[in-house]
């Protein structure tokens, strides 16, 4: 009997997982991660599965800013997306491992991370995303009510680096850039206020998850 896809299988990245603990040392030293086949087989082949029929995502175009500053800005992005609302067993196993790895974070680095949000993410050939950082800090403080970690999934089989796509991020410190293959099933993490990153333009489709873990008002550590 072929095995199910449910919420409970999320665990197959359970709290001691050597993925989680790789990502949690890592962190430690610097402000982001990249660790390839970082999910769980099952789960992956189940996410891979839905983005493979993009036509019943409800992909729509991608924009800059929240509420009522957001709008549509091609110059600066020309992805679609669509929300996951946990309406599908992947989207539910989804968000049972994003909230296993906010737990983790939560216990070993402590930062207080309330509540995670993800979307697809559908990059067509030449589509793209100008560097930019993906939360601001004001005044020095850290916002209150913000994303405090970023994490990116990709899901593209057989991924050459001659189809372009790389998620380029920048050493907050150095500057030194570090170039990410978008394969399938390679995650990164990193620090949303402190990695500026931007997304490079592809030669074919590019499939991914972008997800943030927030913070809620009167929760960010000082």
């Amino acid at each position: 009997m072929d095995e199910q896809l449910s919420p409970d299988s999320s665990r197959a990245a359970p709290l001691h997982s050597p993925v989680f603990e790789h990502m949690v040392t890592t962190l430690r030293e610097q402000a982001w991660c990249v660790i390839p086949d970082a999910l769980p087989p099952l789960l992956r082949d189940a996410l891979l599965a839905q983005l493979q029929q993009p036509a019943a995502l409800g992909l729509r175009a991608a924009g800059i800013g929240r509420q009522q500053e957001h709008t549509v800005a091609p110059d600066i992005r020309s992805d679609a997306i669509a929300w996951i609302t946990g309406s599908t067993p992947a989207e539910q196993a989804w968000l049972a491992w994003a909230d296993a790895l906010r737990q983790f974070l939560n216990r070993h680095l402590f930062l207080g991370l309330d509540s995670f949000e993800s979307h697809f993410a559908h990059y067509a050939p030449g589509a793209f995303y100008a560097r930019h950082v993906d939360a601001f800090r004001h005044a020095g403080v850290p916002a209150a009510s913000t994303r405090r970690m970023s994490l990116v999934a990709y899901f593209n089989p057989h991924w050459q680096t001659e189809h372009g796509g790389e998620l380029a991020l920048f050493d907050p410190q150095s500057g030194q850039e570090y170039r990410v293959l978008p394969e399938l099933g390679t995650v990164a993490l990193f620090l949303s206020e402190e990695v500026p990153h931007e997304v490079r333009a592809a030669r074919r489709d590019r499939y991914s998850i972008a997800g943030w873990f927030r913070v809620r008002t009167g929760s960010v550590p000082v």
